[in-house]
Parts: structure tokens; sequence; C-alpha cells
């Protein structure tokens, strides 16, 4: 029986395994099990992106006619609240040829509209639930079937941090993974789940959206704007590229952007992924914006000079220059606009680290 995985490394580069492909090892282990009557240590499967793994199992208990067996993910060295979640397939068989899965502890309930999911049925998206269907449909002899429980135990306690309960998936995690490797900080990951929430918050019929950058802004920008419902609001971290582009696919109609002064700043320069490895804060633009907005020579010379955009913040306020926060947001929305590809009404709100409002392109349509 497998130990814990290995401690993340978090400027690691070791990559490792999704839930769904846990999943569906477990899976094909529990059947073969119980096909050929005898207990297993070890199980080889095949990942969704056809490469080849053997798993160490972590269980292998036989209850009279099922079988439990589980896998402890190992996420390599990504940041993932699941690594080290031990995913349990539960197998009973059947004699109807068909596999079907259910849902068990820790695994989410759907509850709402898109997800690609019937709302009622267990958060397995669709890869992970075709990689588990033909792993244990390679162990079945011919005319039988299965039922697969998938159990994650403290499921429920992991989807707290996540964005699970604003997508409308309750009660656990969702069993993801569309190659079944997951690679470290992956942005694969995260745009996919800033594409799902965009498609949650349409097809629940809201046709305004916010965008920001973290948690922090998230809850300035709730604060702002209180008529939307939670689901408007999605986090979409260094990527405003593509959410920007898919919400203008998906014909949302009006976007909000809000954020502090580093990622729009980011934003502003055209910058539409704007990590601090992959993209710094320009300089050069801010002293223009700041001349343009009628700073003195020894001041757009001290911003070139800068350190940070918060520094530029600071030196502005000093010298009683504000305006330069409304120049940002314009130019946001300039570069944004440009970048949907559609029609899309873009509004940017730029906070402090307290909330406060500091400006803001176009006016702000309050609530009434």
């Amino acid at each position: 029986m497998s130990d814990a995985p290995p401690a993340r490394d978090k400027r690691g580069s070791r990559t490792g395994f999704t839930t769904g492909a846990c999943a569906a090892a477990a899976a094909k282990a529990a059947t073969r099990v119980l096909v050929r009557g005898e207990r297993l240590t070890q199980v080889e499967t095949t990942l969704p992106n056809r490469q080849q793994v053997t798993f160490a199992l972590h269980r292998c208990e036989w209850d009279g006619e099922k079988v439990r067996c589980g896998i402890i993910k190992d996420a390599g060295d990504d940041p993932d609240c699941t690594h080290g979640a031990e995913l349990i397939a539960e197998v009973r068989l059947t004699d109807d040829g068909q596999v079907v899965l259910e849902r068990g502890e820790g695994v989410g309930l759907v509850t709402k509209d898109g997800l690609g999911l019937e709302v009622g049925s267990p958060a397995i998206n669709p890869v992970p639930r075709r990689n588990i269907t033909e792993m244990v449909q390679e162990e079945l002899p011919e005319g039988r079937g299965a039922i697969v429980t998938i159990h994650v135990p403290r499921g429920e306690e992991m989807a707290k941090e996540t964005l699970n309960a604003r997508l409308g998936i309750i009660g656990g995690i969702s069993i993801l993974g569309t190659s079944g490797i997951v690679r470290p900080y992956s942005t694969a990951a995260y745009k996919a789940s800033v594409v799902q929430a965009i498609d949650v918050a349409r097809a629940r019929g809201n046709t305004e959206l916010v965008f920001t950058t973290g948690g922090k802004s998230e809850k300035y920008a709730m604060g702002l704007l209180p008529h939307l419902p939670e689901e408007c609001f999605i986090q979409v971290g260094d990527f405003i590229g593509v959410a920007i582009r898919h919400a203008a696919r998906r014909q949302a109609t009006r976007v909000d952007v809000v954020g502090m002064m580093g990622k729009l700043s980011k934003m502003a320069d055209g910058r539409m992924q704007t990590h601090a490895a992959g993209s710094e804060v320009n300089m050069e633009l801010l002293a223009n914006l700041a001349a343009e907005a009628g700073a003195s020579e020894k001041l757009v010379a001290d911003i070139r000079a800068a350190n940070t955009a918060r520094h530029v913040l600071e030196l502005c306020a000093a010298s009683g220059l504000t305006h330069i926060t409304g120049l940002v947001c314009q130019r946001v929305v300039e570069q944004l606009t440009r970048h949907a590809g559609g029609p899309l009404e873009l509004h940017a709100t730029l906070v402090d680290f307290n909330g406060t409002l500091l400006g803001q392109y176009p006016e702000r349509r309050h609530a009434a």
C-alpha cells in the first residue's frame, strides 16, 4: 500500500495526476478484482492523453459483491487542494452491459446549468467520465456492466478552497482533467475554470459580468456592484484576455473589470496575460499618462524611475495628481475593447488595497 505523495516544491516543476486519472485507475482496479477474484497492490491504466501509467493502490477492500480500491492523488508540484486526497472507486457488477457512474462521499452535485453536465448528476467532467467508463469496460467480460461510485473522503472540506459553490457544485469536489496530467501552476486548468464560470453565469441568464484579478478585488467589486448576483463575479486571475474573448463569444453585453494599479496598468499596456513573471509594469506608459494628466517634469521623471505601480500611485498622491487613475482605466477599456473580438461594453474601475475607489472609466452606472 502506498504512502502519502511527496511534499510539493512551490518552485518545482514535477508533474502529477488529475483526480479524473486517479478515479479511472481506481475504478479499473476494483473491476479487475471483482472479475478475476484476486486482490491487487497496483494497477496500470491509460490516461485520456493515451499515456500508460501504473498507480499504487492505497486500499483494496472486498466486501461481498462490492470492491473498493483507492489511490492517493499526487498533484506533483501544483498548488492543488486535492494533493494527497484519496480517490476511491466502489464497483458492483451488473448484467445489463452498462457502466453507470454514481456520486459518493465528497464528490460534488451539479445544481446549475452551464457546466456541460446534467443538473442533478455527479460533478464528474466529460473527459474523466469517459476515461472511467473506458477503463472499467476494459476489465468487464462481454455482456457484464458495472455501477461505479466515486468517493473522496474530506472532499466537501476541500471544495471550500475552490469556486465550486459559486459554479453550482455542492457537497464536494469536481472530478476533473482533460489529459490526466497536472502541470505545476497549470495555466490550462485556470483558464478552463474561468471559461466555465462565464458559461455558468451566461447559462443562468446573466448578461453583465464582473472580472476581478483576485479575492480582494472581488470583495471590493461586490461592494461597488451589489445589485449583481454572486455568480456574475469571476476571478479571472492573470487571464483577462481569455476571459474577455470568451465573454464576447458568449454574447455578454457588459463587463466591468475591477482591479488594483499593478494589474490594470498592465492591461492598459495591452498585456492580456498579467502574471508578474510574464509582464512587467511599463513605467514609461505611466509616466506618459501622468504627463497627459498634467504632472510636473520632476514627477514624470520620478514615475519613470518608480519601483512598482503602487509606488507610482504614492508619488501621484503626494503631488495631488489624481486624474492618472481615470486615464489608466480609459486605456484599459480601449485595449480590452480591441481584444474582445466582438461587441462588448467595457468598464474599468481602479481601487486601492483598502477598497477605496480611485478611478473609473466610463462613469459608473450605480444601482438604484
